[in-house]
């Protein structure tokens, strides 16, 4: 009997604790940290780069979809404030969409500089190329495309084939839908700094010893645009469309 008494002697001591512990927050108030963050409060790098970025760029800025962001060569030709302009505006005719508020996105200013300066501040190395050659982020003059498709054949086709149509080696990329949703800065970018992350060389190696000059990459993706078709993944013309079916609404 005595120990019984001492056992629930016991239990209500313990449940008299666990009353006096629940007693000393007030009833309904959140605690310390116990609310969540408001979206449009997120300031950490870590957590607005896999929400907004990797989907397309790749864990880390390693590359996916779209080209690698933490690629050395890439931090190297591209500035903060072009970047900045991207990453609120998005790139028209293209995937990459716009991410600022006052661009129809949902990230705020402050949102859109903790992107763009994680990035540079994390992945940038400065002095890992000589800038002195350099091709410019931007093209510089006007291109031509008969050149740039005789330098199409020396320094891409051994891989893309002669005609951009893609080999074992390397794929179609002058295939339809690709230049579809690439901008002509896109495709600069690209021959510029390569896509390490699938083999493929920058500007530097794709004939070893004979890097690109700024006027080849130019006349390449001159040459390139050429090829887009102006009815993407069409077989024919609307105009073809319309006269093939006499029930077309607008016959």
């Amino acid at each position: 009997m005595k120990i019984e008494r001492i056992n629930s002697l016991s239990v209500l001591a313990v449940l008299s604790l666990l009353a006096l512990a629940a007693c000393s927050a007030s009833n309904g108030q959140p605690q310390i940290n116990s609310e969540p963050v408001a979206p449009n409060q997120l300031s950490d790098f870590d957590i607005l780069y896999a929400q907004n970025c990797a989907g397309c760029h790749g864990a880390q800025g390693r590359g996916g979809a779209a080209i690698a962001l933490a690629n050395p060569v890439y931090l190297a030709i591209v500035d903060e404030t072009t970047m900045r302009n991207i990453v609120s505006n998005g790139v028209r005719g293209t995937s990459m969409p716009a991410f600022a508020q006052s661009a129809g996105g949902m990230l705020t200013a402050q949102q859109i500089e903790a992107i763009t300066s994680g990035i540079f501040s994390r992945w940038r190395h400065k002095q890992i190329l000589d800038a002195g050659n350099l091709p410019s982020y931007a093209a510089k003059a006007a291109g031509n495309s008969y050149h740039g498709q005789l330098v199409f054949g020396t320094y891409c086709a051994s891989c893309h084939g002669s005609e951009g149509s893609g080999t074992p080696k390397g794929s179609a990329i002058t295939n339809d839908s690709f230049l579809a949703l690439v901008s002509d800065q896109g495709l600069r970018t690209i021959v510029i700094t390569g896509r390490p992350e699938l083999g493929a060389p920058d500007w530097r190696d794709n004939v070893p010893g004979h890097p690109m000059t700024d006027q080849e990459i130019t006349d390449v993706v001159t040459w390139l645009a050429s090829r887009r078709s102006q009815n993407p993944g069409q077989p024919y013309s609307s105009n073809d469309a319309k006269q093939s079916n006499p029930q077309h609404p607008e016959n």
